[in-house]
């Protein structure tokens, strides 16, 4: 027997082993159907309008999470970022609400922005579904006919009792540091 046959005879069956269990241990990506893909395109709509205009004292807004949901902010695409709200009440005040209402959106860090959430990518996963997309921000710098991309989103969805929700949301923002908006001020 040579060389290379041996090395076939146990390959081969290691090979299958291997990705047997690696099959074995996953669980399979749920089934999702085409109303799920228009509810999960709706809620990153709603998104987009709720984060723009403080409605409901920015419980709107809130009410696109699940109740434990967090929204964050990271510098890379599929890494953690850090999360700046958590849970209804800092979802509703990270929007510019809370109980007391909407504070004043010129106070509020991005005031102008219009968001445009495009190219949404939606896959299946065993409890739920991931989505990516990008963020065209309009009205950047305070000029109604600036736009930037401005990275895009990362999120988890899961469906609830009440439709599909985001369980984490994060701004991917690469560039923020160059960003007419939030970089540096140019000289």
């Amino acid at each position: 027997m040579t060389v290379r046959r041996i090395f076939e005879v146990i390959a081969l069956p290691a090979a299958v082993l291997l990705s047997a269990g690696s099959v074995a241990g996953a669980a399979a990506p749920m089934k999702l159907t085409a109303l799920d893909y228009i509810e999960i395109g709706q809620l990153s709509d709603r998104y987009s309008f709720a984060i723009d205009t403080c409605t409901n004292k920015g419980y709107d807004y809130a009410d696109l999470y699940t109740e434990d949901g967090q929204f964050g902010v990271s510098d890379e695409w599929g890494k953690p970022g850090r999360v700046f709200a958590k849970g209804r009440d800092a979802l509703a005040n990270a929007d510019g609400g809370g109980p007391d209402g909407c504070r004043d959106p010129k106070t509020m860090l991005g005031y102008g922005i219009t968001h445009v959430i495009v190219n949404l990518v939606i896959t299946p996963t065993a409890t739920g579904a991931v989505g990516r997309c990008k963020l065209l921000a309009m009205g950047v710098g305070g000029n109604p006919t600036t736009i930037e991309q401005q990275g895009g989103y990362e999120d988890v969805y899961v469906k609830t009792k009440d439709g599909w929700r985001f369980k984490t949301r994060f701004h991917v923002f690469p560039n923020m540091a160059n960003s007419v908006q939030f970089g540096k001020k140019k000289e």
